[in-house]
This record gives C-alpha cells, sequence and structure tokens, in this order.
C-alpha cells in the first residue's frame, strides 16, 4: 500500500533539496535556492557549509525561525576557524552574517550564537556588547561570564543600567572581578547579586564594601556563610559577623587562620559559652533580687568599676537580670525602663539606652539578643566606622518615649 500523498516530496521539490545540500552545487544555484519557496529546501541549504554568502545573507533574513536556527549552528561551529582564515573578504562576510544573527528576533538564535563567541579573544566587539545588552538571560549570561573582550567599564555600566535582574547575577559571577566591579553589584538592590558576588571567591572586594555588606546582612541571612568563607576577611568585618551569625558559623569563623590570635580566642571563648549548656543552679542558691542587683550595680558604679567590659561579660553569660540592671545604673534611669525596652523588644530602645549609658554598639548587639530576644536578621548593628546607626534626636526621642510610658 502506497504513503498517502502527502507524505511525498514532489520529485522537483526532492532534486531542489538535494542541489541545496550538496557541497559541490553550482554557488549561482545555491544562491538561487536561498530563495526558494520550501521550507525544506532553505532549511537544506542553511546547513550546508560551502553555501555562499549572498545564500546566507538571504537566510539570516529567513520568514522561518527553524532556518536562521540551523544557519546559526552551522556558522557557530566555524567560529573556532575564523580567526586564522587566510581570505580576510571570507572573514569578515562570515562576521558580518553572524552580527545579523546576535540581532535576530528569536531568542534561540541570539542564544546560538552568544554560546559560540562567549571565550573568543577577537571578533566584533560590538556584537559582544549587543549580546552582554539583550534582555534574555539565556544570551546574554555567557558572554557576561566569559568574554574577555568586556571591560570594568562595561560591566559598571551594565550593572548601573542593567536590563534584566540576571544581567547583574551573571557579572557577579564572573571570574576576577575588579573592586570597582563589586562596588557597584554592592550598592545595587539585587540580594541574589550580592549573594553570587559574595559566594564568587575570585572576586575582589574592598574592605570598607565589605564592611557594609556585613552591616545589611543583619537584614539577609544568606549571606552570612559566604561572608564567613570570604577567603580574605578582615578582622573588623570578622568581629562584627560574630555578633550576628548562628552557633555553626560561629565555630567556622573562629577557626580561620587568617583571624589575628587576639581575635581568634575571643571567638573561641564565645563559642565555647554558647555550646556549653547552662548549669543548673544548686535548689539552696538564692538567685539575685532586683534590689541586690541595683546595689551591686551602683557600688561598681561608685568604684568605677560600671564598665562596658564588666556589663559585656554579664551579657555574654546569660545573665539578664544583672545585665538589665547594670545597663539601667550605667545609663541613670530606672530598672522599668530597661524591661520596657525589652518587653516591647524594642532595638531602638536598647540601643538608646546604651548611647545614654555611655557604652558603644558592641554591647548594644548582645542586648537586643539578650533581653529582647530579637532573631539576628532583626539586631540593629552599627552604622559607619561603627557609630550607632540611629540618630542622636531620635535615641533622644525613644528615651522619652520609654520613660513616658511608665507615667
Amino acid at each position: 500500500m502506497s504513503p498517502p500523498a502527502t507524505l511525498i516530496m514532489p520529485p522537483d521539490e526532492a532534486t531542489r533539496v538535494r542541489r541545496s545540500a550538496d557541497p559541490h552545487s553550482d554557488m549561482d544555484v545555491l544562491a538561487e535556492l536561498s530563495h526558494d519557496a520550501s521550507v525544506t529546501v532553505r532549511a537544506a541549504l542553511a546547513l550546508n557549509t560551502s553555501a555562499p554568502t549572498e545564500a546566507n545573507d538571504v537566510l539570516t533574513h529567513d520568514q522561518d525561525e527553524r532556518v536562521r536556527i540551523l544557519l546559526a549552528r552551522k556558522l557557530a561551529a566555524l567560529i573556532p576557524e575564523l580567526s586564522s582564515v587566510d581570505h580576510v573578504r571570507l572573514y569578515s562576510e562570515t562576521w558580518n552574517t553572524l552580527q545579523a544573527l546576535a540581532a535576530d528576533e528569536a531568542t534561540r538564535v541570539r542564544a546560538i550564537i552568544a554560546d559560540a563567541v562567549k571565550e573568543l579573544p577577537d571578533g566584533p566587539r560590538d556584537m559582544i556588547l549587543r549580546l552582554a545588552w539583550d534582555m534574555e538571560t539565556s544570551v546574554c549570561d555567557p558572554v557576561i561570564r566569559l568574554s574577555p573582550l568586556l571591560t570594568t567599564q562595561d560591566l559598571v555600566a551594565l550593572v548601573a543600567d542593567a536590563p534584566s535582574a540576571g544581567t547583574v547575577l551573571a557579572i557577579a559571577r564572573r571570574a576576577d572581578l575588579d573592586p570597582a566591579v563589586s562596588d557597584a553589584i554592592a550598592q545595587s538592590a539585587n540580594s541574589a547579586a550580592i549573594l553570587a558576588l559574595l559566594a564568587n571567591r575570585s572576586a575582589q572586594i574592598r574592605e570598607a564594601t565589605l564592611d557594609a555588606l556585613v552591616a545589611h546582612s543583619v537584614d539577609h541571612p544568606d549571606w552570612h556563610a559566604p561572608l564567613v568563607r570570604r577567603p580574605a576577611l578582615p578582622p573588623r568585618a570578622a568581629r562584627m559577623l560574630s555578633e550576628i551569625v548562628a552557633n555553626s558559623l560561629l565555630s567556622e569563623l573562629a577557626a580561620r587562620a587568617d583571624l589575628p590570635l587576639d581575635l581568634a580566642q575571643e571567638l573561641r571563648r564565645r563559642v565555647a559559652m554558647r555550646l556549653t549548656p547552662a548549669v543548673k543552679q544548686d535548689a539552696a542558691v538564692r538567685e539575685v533580687t532586683v534590689d541586690e542587683a541595683i546595689a551591686q550595680a551602683r557600688a561598681l558604679a561608685a568604684r568605677g568599676e560600671l564598665t562596658e567590659q564588666v556589663l559585656l561579660a554579664a551579657a555574654q553569660r546569660g545573665e539578664a537580670r544583672v545585665s538589665a540592671t547594670l545597663l539601667a545604673v550605667a545609663a541613670g534611669t530606672p530598672v522599668s525602663v530597661v524591661d520596657r525596652a525589652a518587653s516591647l523588644r524594642s532595638a531602638k530602645g536598647l540601643i538608646s539606652l546604651v548611647w545614654k549609658a555611655g557604652f558603644t554598639m558592641r554591647i548594644a548587639v548582645a542586648l537586643q539578643t539578650l533581653l529582647a530576644r530579637l532573631a539576628p536578621d532583626a539586631v540593629l548593628m552599627a552604622g559607619p566606622g561603627g557609630g550607632f546607626p540611629l540618630a542622636v534626636e531620635e535615641m533622644r526621642w525613644q528615651l522619652e518615649f520609654l520613660a513616658r510610658m511608665g507615667t
């Protein structure tokens, strides 16, 4: 039984397909076949590596996307040979055709060209830039991550006016990023790109930029692990991280070999304190009353011994009542005001009390966790230069507000 007529190619069309696919066909014949009404004929011609430039140029604008995809794949396969081609004219004409395909409306066509040129050390720079600025991630990503033709200025411009979120993410994953590019990514609002930047071990990040990212990581716990694992971590950044990371990451941080000895020892002590279960008090041992805690705090203050270090030690031992009392006496305020800030879980209130006591943000971070029981991502960290993140007027308002609540 004969197959359906629709499955049989007309003899004249079959002949034209064979001619289109034959590398020995006359060049004029192949140029004419590029205008053939049959998509099968044009597809066969698109695969013919001997097709003349005139035919390829026509197929570049073929109405059928499948033909353009086949043409793109054929030319992409020829790219490795182009840099050593003997005929300058052929080199130029092939690149002209590739550039036309790099501007094709079909994403798949552009993606084929991008994948083919992504690592070339030569070739038309304007085509590389066109592909890097493409809105489709499948097109721009390989070129942005791998092209040696993109400069630092190109990458900074791409971050500043990114066509898509995928653009900045691709840049963050590029090897050996210049500090200027890392700065641009850090200043963007693209959290995923910043995470990729921190995970990029070859990216160069300035110390000031790293400090800023550590401070902002309070709101981005997923940044903590790559920050702790950065190849180079300045002591200041390590110290700030130690105040906010989870126990497992604190242990990893304390084990770094590049930390100053005193900082490493401090972090190891902190790890031990966090991981050692609290010892239950003997039933005969009576807890310190509020009045006794106040008396002890006032005695320390009278001797000039109510220091930040004393308060920090109490906080690190987990002594909430003693810590609250020490803070209240140092700030010259009733213990009830400190308790109020803690019960409201007010990070701003506790920071304001620490400021009034004349202490630093180091103890403010610890007290936010101990007294207000704030999660790491809710703790307010130090501002630039280790200062308070709140304006003086705001802290004064916070203190007045806590005082008024008790009246």
